[in-house]
């Protein structure tokens, strides 16, 4: 079992850059796949970026592509997701989560969730 917390979120202006980070307990984090999801208000979770377990392998919706970067360290159990260019439309509870089975951009294929970020983009 592993447990998620994410970390660093907050307000920023369009166009600004902000680094979410996603610390997991345990010594298997770098068995997981990893992935991150986000939930704005009244709107379903949707899926964000995901990375392999080694980082040699990353997906992004095409709404953050070339705008976000998914990466990882194993030696400190943490998984980042560094935002630039951002847009109010990227307002959202930001969410990290865990697989063992496969890279996934299905929230329903992931076993563990943290308690999310808050992620304020002003115009």
């Amino acid at each position: 079992q592993v447990q998620l917390v994410e970390s660093g979120g907050g307000l920023v202006q369009a166009g600004g850059s902000l680094r979410l980070s996603c610390a997991a307990s345990g010594r298997t984090f770098s068995s997981y796949f990893m992935g991150w999801f986000r939930q704005a208000p009244g709107k379903e979770r949707e899926f964000v970026a995901a990375i392999s377990w080694s980082g040699s392998s990353t997906f992004y919706a095409d709404s953050v592509k070339g705008r976000f970067t998914i990466s990882r360290d194993n030696a400190k159990n943490t998984v980042y997701l560094q935002m630039n260019s951002a847009k109010p439309e990227d307002t959202a509870v930001y969410y990290c989560a865990a697989t063992r089975t496969v890279i996934t951009t299905q929230k329903s294929r992931y076993d563990y969730w943290g308690q999310g970020t808050q992620v304020t983009v002003s115009s």
